[in-house]
């Protein structure tokens, strides 16, 4: 897969320089990653969180490599806390939800993340497969069933 920005999420979003930043950060912390890989990674979690803010209430969650994404922006509290006062008028909560988290096989992790797969696609942007892909998606760390992006409590 080419290394591409989303259309319009890093684009328009995050500056070139963040998406940089999150980029080399993602390659260093992760032993193997690619830069293509980490791109991609960084453009989708921007996509997921603008679809999130573009869809209050529902409860969508990040694939486990795209979860990678948003937990760098996270770590980067200046740049983050910016973005979502920017972009949603409130801070973006990543609130794990353990009990929703998907349990079983692929084919159950692919339906948990289905509703979101189609909200961004809905939301007019390119959906990374690979990195979507239910494989990706299984939840295997202490942060899992990631699910609401902070609207649960209202967005405020």
């Amino acid at each position: 897969m080419t290394s591409t920005l989303t259309s319009p999420a890093a684009e328009t979003l995050i500056s070139t320089d963040l998406h940089s930043r999150l980029t080399r950060q993602l390659i260093t912390e992760h032993d193997g990653m690619t830069g293509d890989e980490a791109t991609r990674i960084v453009d989708q979690a921007v996509a997921f969180l603008k679809t999130c803010i573009d869809n209050p209430g529902k409860h969508l969650r990040p694939s486990r490599k795209v979860d990678l994404g948003w937990h760098q922006f996270i770590l980067n509290t200046v740049d983050y806390a910016e973005f979502c006062r920017r972009e949603a008028g409130y801070f973006i909560h990543h609130v794990p939800d353990e009990s929703t988290s998907p349990r079983g096989g692929s084919a159950e992790t692919t339906r948990a993340l289905a509703p979101t797969v189609e909200a961004m696609r809905a939301s007019g942007f390119e959906v990374d497969a690979e990195l979507w892909r239910a494989a990706s998606g299984q939840c295997t760390q202490c942060h899992n069933g990631c699910t609401n992006c902070g609207q649960g409590d209202g967005g405020q």
